[in-house]
């Protein structure tokens, strides 16, 4: 299947040309590596029949890490990256008809967006005991980063004197400067000048405690630490600290425009949901 493999690689270079963001750029290849590991069949041999297949197998297939079986993102996740592969080699001419047109998958069913109070944000803060700690929250509550901007976070990217921190590369290749308020400025500023060290990567702005660029289950681990001493007992993500800014800017009055600068989405659709906070929820927040 070396020829297989040889196009999976390709696959993998017209990614990074489209600006996929570097974890897509992994996980789609492999994505199709796994279905052509499973059928076992030359590309242009492909049929609808080997895609339905496959999915009936994700379906059943039990998961490696944890109990149960595939979640509905990664079956989809996986079925899309397969979707994409055909499509580029239909674009490309290497085939005549693409396997999954006829196939229709439905998105993962939606999830309400879990978010933090305000007053919750505070008993977090409060229960920092350390300035890496803060510079956290900092990174992923006061400049709303992803996990993955957050990780590939470089001293340089953060401005002091201009107040800024800038994301070098976001989703969908994005680039964006956000604005530090005062406090987090003070935070991460304290955490550069007395937290921060280093043993091999001096150009990382977050460290974990081995003295390695911090990686996003030490920034969990570091979150769930901080909600287990403020006694919240919601389920609470890296990514609804994100979630949590947002919402909290709007009910501040921030326009979704200025919103959507803020967190890099590239449409205005991805902010308004944001907006849909029901009033009790609403009255809660803006009480505190």
């Amino acid at each position: 299947m070396f020829e297989t493999e040889s196009e999976i690689l390709s696959f993998q270079d017209y990614l990074i040309r489209l600006g996929y963001h570097e974890s897509s750029v992994q996980i789609l290849p492999y994505a199709v590596r796994e279905f052509f590991d499973f059928i076992d069949k030359p590309i242009a041999s492909i049929e609808s029949c080997d895609i339905v297949s496959y999915h009936n197998y994700l379906q059943e297939r039990p998961n490696k890490r944890y109990s149960g079986g595939l979640s509905e993102q990664y079956i989809y996740k996986h079925l899309y990256g397969i979707r994409l592969f055909f499509t580029w080699q239909l674009e490309k001419g290497s085939l005549v008809t693409h396997p999954m047109s006829s196939i229709k998958v439905a998105p993962p069913s939606y999830q309400a967006r879990m978010i933090l109070s305000q007053q919750e944000i505070q008993l977090l803060y409060a229960s920092c005991k350390s300035s890496k700690e803060r510079a956290v929250l900092a990174v992923l509550y006061g400049c709303g980063l992803r996990k993955s901007e957050a990780e590939s976070l470089n001293l340089v990217d953060v401005d002091f004197t201009k107040g800024l921190l800038y994301v070098r590369r976001g989703k969908y290749a994005k680039r964006r400067a956000v604005p530090l308020g005062g406090q987090v400025q003070q935070d991460l500023a304290y955490y550069v000048e007395y937290g921060r060290y280093s043993k091999h990567e001096d150009a990382a702005l977050l460290y974990n405690r081995h003295g390695k660029r911090m990686r996003g289950y030490s920034m969990s681990y570091i979150l769930n630490s901080l909600l287990k001493r403020s006694n919240i007992t919601k389920q609470i993500t890296l990514h609804c600290l994100r979630h949590s800014i947002a919402s909290h800017l709007l009910e501040n009055g921030l326009s979704v425009e200025y919103v959507r600068d803020f967190l890099g989405h590239r449409h205005l659709e991805s902010t308004q949901i944001y907006t849909r906070i029901n009033q009790e929820q609403l009255w809660s927040l803006n009480s505190i």
